[in-house]
């Protein structure tokens, strides 16, 4: 969605014929942009705000329905806050100038260099979308980031960064609130000795399966399993061994490795995103659960102003000046939804042992 404010014309007549034209280029781009499965669609919950700031609340939920007696009434329950978080809204502003002797000299239709500016422009906005996104999984194993001078809050439900091992899971009125991880250390595509470390399938399936079943168990407020499952891979956009092996885990029709009968527990079950500029010295893995990243409000974006784009010709310089703004906020409403594990022999800070 575009919003277009109203033009501020000093000579229409020589302006109108590039407001269509410049107009038609950035919704064109912007329309082929949002169908594109970018990676801010896929790993974020897009959601519409009219407020400062959205506050996501995870309540205890209800508990299964009580067996009663013929005539009798249940019990009454109430569902009651367990923890919360605040997502801020930011602003962010971009703008071109199509100078004036271009606009004179583009006698010809529009000029290619303005065409290029406006699709330029309408890029820009979906490519900060995608980055913040992607650079706040990257850097959520702390509590806070900078984009230019501003600082995001990473921390999620329980104040603590969205992977920790220490994640706190309970209700507010218990004084003592159990933990639990979803940050994880150990064997995940090499085994061997620190100082030899050999790529393995084995060892990358084995530990697959192994983050799964960690992320299914993790406890609700209730101190129950959630049950969800994962089927979202996420990997680093600089190692290559970490992305073969997993093609090779999840594209395997029969079992890993192949003198074992069956077929692959993996295979088509996984939706694997690489995050170009997620660069790592050592290997790294998140898988999530799109389904718990829905329900439980996991990974959001709450769009409180789209893209609002306004046009002026300058009274100094005679320029033809675009403007664009839009308002939303990135943040991490729970932590059971993903999980994050290194492959690393030692421990890692924040990290628990796989």
């Amino acid at each position: 969605m575009i919003i277009y404010a109203k033009s501020n014309y000093l000579n229409p007549s020589a302006i109108e014929a590039y407001e269509t034209p410049i107009k038609m280029i950035i919704e064109h781009t912007c329309n082929t942009l949002e169908r594109s499965n970018s990676i801010a669609k896929t790993l974020f919950n897009f959601e519409k705000s009219n407020r400062y700031g959205e506050t996501i609340i995870t309540s205890l939920g209800f508990d299964t329905f009580s067996a009663v007696s013929e005539g009798e009434a249940p019990d009454s329950e109430i569902v009651c806050e367990t923890f919360s978080k605040f997502i801020e809204h930011i602003q962010f502003m971009k703008e071109f100038v199509i100078s004036a002797e271009m606009m004179e000299d583009a006698t010809l239709g529009l000029a290619a260099s303005a065409k290029q500016r406006a699709e330029s422009f309408a890029r820009a906005y979906y490519k900060t979308i995608n980055k913040i996104c992607e650079q706040a999984l990257i850097n959520a194993d702390r509590s806070t980031m900078k984009y230019n001078d501003k600082e995001i809050d990473l921390r999620t439900i329980d104040n603590l960064p969205l992977f920790h091992s220490g994640h706190y899971w309970g209700t507010n009125e218990i004084e003592n609130l159990s933990t639990q991880s979803n940050y994880f250390w150990g064997d995940i595509f090499n085994h061997g000795s620190a100082d030899n470390r050999t790529p393995s399938v084995e060892v990358f399936e084995e530990a697959l399966s192994n983050l799964s079943i960690k992320l299914r168990n993790m406890y609700n407020d209730r101190g129950e399993a959630s049950g969800y499952n994962a089927d979202t891979i996420i990997l680093p956009g600089n190692r290559p061994i970490a992305e073969i092996l997993t093609k090779k885990v999840c594209g395997s029709l029969g079992a890993i490795p192949p003198a074992y009968s069956g077929v692959s527990a993996h295979f088509g079950a996984w939706n694997v995103v690489i995050l170009p500029n997620w660069r790592t010295n050592d290997d790294r893995v998140m898988i999530m659960s799109s389904e718990a990243n829905k329900e439980l409000c996991g990974n959001m974006l709450f769009n409180r102003i789209p893209l609002t784009v306004s046009n002026w010709v300058d009274k100094h310089t005679g320029n033809y000046i675009w403007n664009g703004r839009c308002r939303f906020g990135v943040g991490f409403g729970n932590y059971r939804h993903i999980v994050l594990a290194i492959d690393s022999t030692s421990a890692v800070q924040n990290a628990s042992k796989m």
